[in-house]
């Protein structure tokens, strides 16, 4: 069969890049070598940039409605007093930023998800065996359930099939870091009646431990083992609940056991995202660490950058070389995040009690300091996406280009009030603040945006006059009712003209009259292979 992107693994990164193309309307085919999805809780914690790219899918409300919205993590000490607390408040991508999850429901929506499109085809039991690459694109070799091969012709290959990935081995591509020493069992149990509604983190240096609510009655714990405490020791139910009890002080009747499963975590990122036609996403890229709940968040940011540019390269004649960007701009952030997950790690289980002590007071501090506590509760430290280089014209930690912009509530000339990225449309989108970007574009300028498929959006301020309602007729005539603009704009001067990426980041900015000048530097950012910008 023929399919222009092949996806390999049907867990939540995959099924995401799928979603994605399937709205961008890109020909694909997903393959997983399980028959169903694994039914028990395994990632449990979704945040705000997730959200939006399931928006983005398609899904966004339906998803959330599953979750457990603005979930509090709590930091405690060995005896259960409490130190610290992280509970953002602020919504700025239009997502509440900590929310936990049942992955199998995730899951299942992500998968009907796909079913939307006739050009998506989500094919199980079956397993990738081969690959072999050409300038036509890649031949891959898969195995049956009942032993046979079949062949798949893709113009492209992403493998989104977990720490153990095929693809990443048929492309030469090694995970580089390391596994910790560390044993932890992770316990799932279902109709809890224990009342604790957020995500508690306990640190002690005998045994940190773990205590997460869930929907619908389940609940996470996770205590780290020691040396000499066998994997079946400790799975075995009667030493689960004496775990339970003994730290959680129950008295009451222990409920249901949905599974207990020893894991080593582990800090490690592959050493290039992508070889030719074929691209590594999710855990086949990179494997952290839990204690910041970034593992499937950090793939789901993969599924975003690497659906739209080869959305861009098919479908939109963009030059190959922009999925060169892709590895470009997600590895540093993606370890990034692996380093903060094991530096968290080491916080959580100091070996000492000296240690213990030691953080203990250190948080107990942070929370006397308005600025740190602010830091703490509203999760600043948390690395946000900065792509310094790749699809981005001239980034700069001082502006907003290379991050992920804003999305307020806005109102359409109906008078709807709804998310900005409804009303963006699911491609590039050119928005002048005030002004119509168009009015400020040159003929062969407008024809680049327009032959890149990009939408125009006039945002005006609140309540603006009907004298600045004007716009042409193929811009969105947009009312900035909830303030998001003014406030970004008063920390960006000069900036009218945006241009906002499929994924959301914003990829350039400029003042009005520069606005020819911005297109014609993009458009060597990114090229169109049949497209050639008369310079001035």
């Amino acid at each position: 069969m023929n399919t222009e992107v092949l996806i390999v693994g049907a867990g939540p990164c995959g099924v995401t890049i799928a979603n994605l193309l399937g709205v961008y309307g890109v020909k694909t085919t997903i393959i997983d070598r399980a028959p169903d999805i694994i039914d028990y809780p395994r990632g449990v914690g979704v945040d705000d940039e997730s959200l939006r790219v399931f928006q983005s899918c398609g899904l966004g409300p339906e998803v959330h409605a599953d979750m457990i919205q603005n979930q509090a993590l709590i930091w405690f000490d060995s005896n259960l007093t409490k130190l610290a607390e992280i509970a953002p408040s602020g919504q700025p991508f239009g997502w509440p930023r900590r929310n936990s999850f049942l992955q199998p429901m995730l899951e299942t929506k992500l998968r009907r998800g796909v079913e939307r499109f006739d050009h998506v085809d989500l094919r199980l039991e079956r397993e990738l065996v081969d690959l072999k690459q050409s300038s036509d694109g890649v031949e891959a070799t898969v195995a049956t359930l009942d032993g046979s091969t079949e062949t798949i012709f893709a113009q492209y290959v992403v493998g989104a099939d977990g720490g153990r990935s095929t693809v990443r081995k048929l492309i030469g591509a090694v995970l580089e870091g390391k596994t910790l020493p560390a044993r932890w069992l992770v316990v799932d149990i279902k109709d809890s009646t224990y009342h604790a509604p957020f995500s508690g983190n306990y640190i002690s240096s005998s045994r940190p431990f773990v205590s997460i609510d869930l929907p619908f009655g389940y609940r996470r714990f996770e205590f780290r083992l020691n040396d000499d405490e066998t994997d079946e020791q400790m799975v075995q139910p009667e030493r689960v609940e004496q775990l339970i009890r003994d730290h959680f002080n129950w008295t009451g009747p222990m409920p249901g056991l949905e599974r207990s499963r020893v894991y080593s975590h582990h800090s490690r990122v592959a050493d290039r995202f992508g070889n030719g036609k074929v691209f590594l996403a999710g855990d086949a890229a990179h494997l952290q660490p839990p204690w910041f709940g970034q593992g499937m968040n950090s793939g789901i940011r993969d599924a975003a950058n690497v659906a739209w540019k080869l959305a861009a390269v098919i479908r939109h004649g963009a030059s190959e070389g922009l999925l060169e960007t892709y590895g470009q701009e997600r590895r540093g952030h993606a370890r990034a995040l692996v380093e903060l997950a094991t530096t968290l790690g080491k916080v959580y289980g100091p070996r000492t009690k000296l240690g213990e002590k030691v953080r203990s007071y250190g948080l107990r501090a942070m929370q006397r300091i308005p600025a740190t506590r602010d830091y703490l509760l509203q999760m600043k430290f948390k690395p946000m996406p900065y792509y310094e280089q790749g699809a981005v014209l001239e980034p700069s930690p001082k502006n907003a280009v290379g991050k992920m912009f804003i999305q307020p509530d806005v109102e359409t000339a109906d008078g709807r009030r709804i998310k900005l990225d409804e009303a963006a449309g699911d491609w590039f989108t050119v928005i002048g603040i005030n002004i119509d970007p168009a009015d400020h574009l040159d003929p062969e300028s407008l024809r680049y945006w327009r032959s890149l498929g990009a939408r125009f959006l006039r945002m005006n301020r609140s309540r603006a006059g009907q004298h600045l309602r004007q716009a042409a007729s193929d811009t969105t005539l947009l009312d900035d009712v909830q303030g998001g603009f003014r406030d970004w704009a008063r920390g960006n001067r000069n900036r009218d003209i945006l241009v906002v990426r499929p994924d959301r980041y914003l990829a350039a900015t400029c003042a009005r009259g520069d606005a020819n000048i911005m297109t014609r530097s993009f458009s060597e950012v990114l090229p169109l292979k049949s497209f050639t910008l008369i310079s001035n």
